[in-house]
């Protein structure tokens, strides 16, 4: 009976949880920013289950997720954000220059590469087109 508890009390913690951290898309998180939250919510767990391990290019998530039934629920849920987060910055980055097309043609015409277009995009006051705006602060450029 306690134990059934504990399992919604968890269950209904983690929601919260999620649901506070997910409430706009521009809330996404930097790599530094993943690094420090997680660091600091499943230390403990990364250092009990994944210690020696080579913890690049995605290995954190890959160990976590692999000891997922002895993690703690603080690291589980916070794994869950930050990756979705980190997902909705990548996204972001990936579609900026498609969303914000109209806004490039009209501000930006013949101003040549990426860094420069962003540069311009970010740089000037005129662009109105709310989806681009919120494109270029998801994607961590502003």
């Amino acid at each position: 009976m306690m134990r059934d508890r504990v399992g919604i009390f968890a269950g209904v913690a983690l929601a919260a949880f999620l649901s506070m951290t997910a409430v706009s898309k521009a809330d996404t998180i930097s790599y530094a920013d993943a690094v420090t939250t997680l660091a600091k919510e499943c230390g403990a767990d990364i250092k009990k289950f994944c210690n020696g391990e080579n913890l690049g290019n995605g290995r954190i998530q890959a160990c976590l997720e692999k000891n997922a039934s002895k993690v703690s629920p603080t690291c589980t849920s916070t794994l869950a954000s930050v990756m979705s987060s980190i997902a909705q910055r990548q996204e972001a980055q990936a579609s900026v220059f498609k969303v914000c097309q109209h806004d490039i043609s009209q501000y930006c015409n013949g101003v040549k590469g990426d860094g420069n277009i962003l540069s311009c995009l970010i740089e000037t006051k005129r662009v109105d087109n709310r989806e681009c705006n919120q494109a270029i602060t998801d994607a961590g450029w502003r």
